[in-house]
C-alpha cells in the first residue's frame, strides 16, 4: 500500500457520532483512500497521530472572512482550531453579485468593518468570479451564500419600500444565476440596510430556487425580540418550503429552544449556528443609529449626522468596546465612554464623530444586557441541541476584534468537551463537521471515510483550548497542530506549510 499522506496511530472520530476507533488514514490525491489498520503502508508524508484524535475538518458555518480568508494570519487562526472551511456571504452583505460599481462600492463600504476590503476585486463582480478568486488561493476551503442585501441594492438601491413585481423578478434572476455559479444558499441580514426593508413575502419568493440548500438568516430580532424574529423565520419557511438556518442564535435557552422545537415538530426544516461567548460584535452604525436615519444611503446618513441632532440610546455606551476605528487606532480596545473621555467629549458626540470620520466604517464588540451565569448556562444548552452547528461569526478586521474568530472552535473542542462535558468529541465531530457539511450541500466533506475529500485534522484532546480573550483577542489556539485540506498538509507542527489547496466549494 502506498499513499501520498499517511496519518498513523491515531483514534478516528469519523463524524457519524460512532465511538472513536484506532485506525490509520491513507490519503491519495485530494481523497481519503483508506481507513483502517494500514500496517506496512508507505507514504511520501507521514503524520504520527499517536495519542491524538483524527477528525474531519471543521466547518465554520458563519465566518466573515470574505476578504481576509486570503490573509495568512486568518488562515492560521482558523487552522489552529481545526477549521478547514469558511461559509461566507453572511448577513445578506458581501461583494457578489454586484452588476454595477455602485453596488460593489456599497457592499464594501457598509460592511468594511465586518468583511474588510477585498484585496483584488474593485468593481462589478459575479459569484463565479468571486469563487474563482478563492479557489486554490488560500489554505482554507470556502463556500458562499448569496447575500440578499447586496442583490436588493443592485436592483433597488437604498429604497426603503417593498419590491415591485418587476424588481422581484430581477432579484430572483440574480438568485438563480448565483446558484448556477455555485452558491450554497441565500443569506439575509434583517437588522442591516437594505435587507431590513424587505418583507417575508419578498424573501420567501427569493427562496423558491434553493431546493435543498438553506435560507440563512440574521433575524430581525434577537434577545428580547427573538420571538418576533423567529415568527418571521417560520413564516418564510412555511411560505417557501425552504430549509432554514438561523445565524448566531443567542439568548435565553428557555425561550429560544422551544421555538426551534415547535417549528421542527411542525415539519419545518430549521437548524442554527452559535458561538460560545456572551458578547457580540457588529458595525457601530447598526447598533447606535436611530431607525429614522437612512443607513443604506451613506451620503444622506453622513449629511444628517452633520446637520441634525441625534437622540442616542445612552444605555448602549457602557456596553460598547471599539474594535475598528480607521484613523483613530488609539481608541481600539477602549470602551466607548473611556475613549470619549480621552477625546474630551461626551459619549454621544464621540460616537457621532467617529461615524462621520470613518464614513460609518467603525466596528465594535458589545456586551449583552443579560451577561452572567444564567446566560452561560443558556449557551451550553443551545450548544447541546441537535439542531446546532458551529459558527464563530469571526470578524478579523480592526486592531481589537472579538476573540471568537481566534478561539470559538477551540473553545468548543476544549472547554465544552473536556471541562463542562456538554459534548463528547464524537458529538463535537457531528456538530462541527458532518452536520454542517450536510446542511450546506457539501456531500463529500465532513466524514472520515474512503472516497471523501481529505479535509482532516489531528487533535490533542488534552491540549486543545482557546487562548484568545477580550483583552488579547488575536491569540492563537493550541492543540491542533496538523491539518490537511484537500489532501495537502497546510498546518504541520502548528505552522503554516505555505500550501494553498483550499477549494471554492460548490454544492
Amino acid at each position: 500500500m502506498a499513499f501520498d499522506v499517511l496519518i498513523s496511530g491515531g483514534w478516528v472520530l469519523d463524524g457519524t457520532g460512532s465511538p472513536a476507533h484506532r485506525a490509520d488514514v491513507g490519503v491519495t490525491g485530494d481523497r481519503i483512500a483508506a481507513v483502517g489498520r494500514l500496517d506496512g503502508a508507505e507514504a511520501a508524508t507521514v503524520v504520527d497521530a499517536a495519542g491524538r484524535r483524527v477528525m474531519p475538518g471543521l466547518i465554520d458555518c458563519h465566518a466573515h472572512g470574505d476578504a481576509l480568508v486570503l490573509d495568512r494570519e486568518v488562515q492560521l487562526a482558523a487552522l489552529r482550531q481545526g477549521v478547514t472551511t469558511f461559509v461566507l456571504g453572511q448577513d445578506g452583505l458581501s461583494y457578489a453579485p454586484a452588476s454595477t460599481p455602485e453596488t460593489f462600492a456599497y457592499a464594501t463600504r457598509y460592511f468594511a468593518a465586518v468583511n474588510g476590503v477585498h484585496p483584488s476585486a474593485d468593481g462589478p463582480l459575479g459569484v463565479g468570479e468571486l469563487l474563482a478568486g478563492y479557489d486554490r488561493a488560500t489554505a482554507l476551503n470556502t463556500a458562499y451564500l448569496l447575500p440578499h442585501g447586496t442583490i436588493r441594492y443592485d436592483v433597488m438601491g437604498a429604497a426603503e419600500r417593498a419590491a415591485s413585481s418587476g424588481e422581484l423578478a430581477t432579484m430572483l434572476a440574480h438568485v438563480e444565476r448565483g446558484l448556477s455559479e455555485g452558491a450554497a444558499g441565500l443569506s439575509t441580514g434583517l437588522e442591516y440596510a437594505p435587507g431590513r426593508y424587505a418583507d417575508a413575502a419578498e424573501i420567501a419568493a427569493l427562496c423558491a430556487p434553493l431546493g435543498v440548500l438553506p435560507y440563512v438568516t440574521h433575524m430581525r430580532g434577537y434577545g428580547a425580540q427573538a420571538a418576533t424574529g423567529m415568527a418571521e423565520v417560520t413564516d418564510i419557511a412555511r411560505r417557501s418550503g425552504a430549509a432554514v438556518h438561523v445565524s448566531h442564535y443567542h439568548g435565553p435557552a428557555s425561550t429560544l429552544l422551544p421555538m426551534i422545537d415547535e417549528a421542527r415538530l411542525e415539519g419545518l426544516d430549521i437548524t442554527f449556528d452559535t458561538y460560545p461567548y456572551l458578547r457580540g460584535s457588529t458595525i457601530l452604525a447598526m447598533l447606535a443609529l436611530p431607525s429614522w436615519i437612512p443607513a443604506a444611503d451613506t451620503d444622506r446618513t453622513l449629511e444628517l449626522l452633520e446637520s441634525h441632532p441625534v437622540e442616542w440610546d445612552e444605555s448602549l455606551w457602557p456596553r460598547i468596546t471599539l474594535s475598528h476605528v480607521p484613523g483613530a487606532g488609539w481608541a481600539e480596545g477602549l470602551s466607548l465612554p473611556v475613549a470619549a473621555a480621552e477625546a474630551g467629549v461626551e459619549p454621544g458626540e464621540f460616537c457621532r464623530r467617529i461615524l462621520i470620520d470613518t464614513r460609518l466604517e467603525a466596528g465594535c464588540v458589545m456586551a449583552r444586557p443579560d451577561e452572567g451565569p444564567e446566560a452561560e448556562e443558556s449557551v451550553r444548552a443551545i450548544l447541546r441541541h441537535p439542531g446546532h452547528t458551529g459558527g464563530s461569526d469571526g470578524i478579523y478586521v480592526g486592531g481589537h476584534p472579538h476573540p471568537r474568530g481566534y478561539g470559538a472552535f477551540a473553545r468548543m473542542l476544549g472547554h465544552h468537551v473536556r471541562e463542562t462535558g456538554d459534548w463528547t468529541l464524537e458529538q463535537a465531530a457531528v456538530h462541527l463537521a458532518s452536520h454542517p457539511a450536510r446542511r450546506f450541500g457539501l456531500g463529500d466533506r465532513g466524514l472520515i471515510r474512503s472516497g471523501q475529500a481529505a479535509d482532516v485534522i489531528v487533535v490533542d484532546p488534552e491540549a486543545v483550548t482557546d487562548r484568545a480573550t477580550y483583552a488579547a483577542p488575536r491569540t492563537l489556539a493550541t492543540g491542533v497542530d496538523d491539518v490537511l485540506v484537500s489532501g495537502v498538509p497546510v498546518l504541520s507542527g502548528g505552522r503554516l506549510t505555505g500550501a494553498t489547496p483550499g477549494r471554492a466549494l460548490r454544492p
